[in-house]
């Protein structure tokens, strides 16, 4: 018999009327009707704390005189003395085979209240160690999508547009924070300028992001430079490896949105799987 699947939505909007609130909605609805079970942390009605402060530890630092949050965090996850809310968080995210990030595109990023989920709830032994990151990623199990609005138009988000190439944007994201973790990131879901688009449009963006989900768990994640590729050593100084270079020199594009060797980059790099 299989076991229920779980997603956790992390959601980060005011307005429950909003349309990221509607997307949000969507994703409970067609993956409940699939089966899931699904969690949803609405940050800002759980007033989730954005900073990274002594008040996550509970009980005596390791080094009072020299707080190093990232080292102080990985001790209190190891002690089980993270405070409440970072557990509870991280407990959501340890049962979930899929995470879905719900927001409103701010400043090229994440809200401040995610980018704090984020800084908190991805703590070091938790998500990620100098030996489990990238392909060895401690959550290579699990699946991530980021599913966002944005304000502009996405004639403005492309290689020759206003604001510049939206592979390049979602590079820091997709790969420093999911991939860096293990996740299989799936392309994300991009509602373009949802707040200038007529009701039959926003209808019609919502009714796709429902059917994608239909299919999600089918889906193949984006391609990333296979941790392989580079020597993993602090002589080799973490670079690609010789031969690697030598395989693309006669390719015509680089290997990803950053590795892109002075070339020119794969073109959708971070916004569509590679079909094999």
């Amino acid at each position: 018999m299989q076991t229920q699947k779980t997603a956790l939505i992390v959601y980060a909007h005011q307005s429950p009327v909003s349309f990221n609130a509607a997307a949000r909605d969507v994703a409970v609805q067609a993956l409940t009707k699939q089966g899931y079970k699904v969690l949803v942390s609405d940050l800002y009605a759980m007033k989730f704390k954005a900073s990274a402060t002594e008040e996550d530890i509970k009980g005596d630092l390791k080094n009072p005189e020299h707080f190093i949050y990232n080292n102080e965090m990985m001790v209190a996850w190891q002690d089980g003395r993270l405070s409440d809310d970072i557990a509870e968080e991280q407990q959501k995210l340890e049962q979930a085979e899929l995470v879905i990030f719900q927001f409103p595109l701010y400043w090229f990023s994440v809200p401040a209240i995610i980018k704090g989920w984020i800084d908190r709830v991805l703590t070091q032994g938790f998500a990620f160690t100098l030996q489990k990151m990238y392909d060895n990623g401690v959550f290579k199990d699990k699946k991530a999508i980021l599913s966002f609005t944005t304000g502009g138009m996405k004639s403005m988000f492309t290689p020759d547009g206003v604001n510049g190439d939206i592979n390049v944007l979602l590079w820091p994201l997709q790969n420093g924070v999911l991939r860096f973790c293990g996740f299989q990131v799936l392309a994300p879901q991009i509602f373009w300028c949802p707040a200038h688009t007529p009701p039959e449009g926003r209808s019609a963006m919502l009714e796709a992001w429902s059917e994608r989900l239909n299919g999600v768990f089918a889906e193949k994640p984006l391609s990333f430079a296979p941790t392989e590729y580079f020597d993993l050593t602090f002589q080799g100084g973490f670079s690609l490896r010789p031969e690697v270079k030598e395989k693309y020199a006669s390719e015509p594009y680089g290997i990803t949105t950053a590795q892109h060797l002075g070339k020119p980059l794969p073109p959708d790099n971070q916004t569509t799987a590679k079909q094999s």
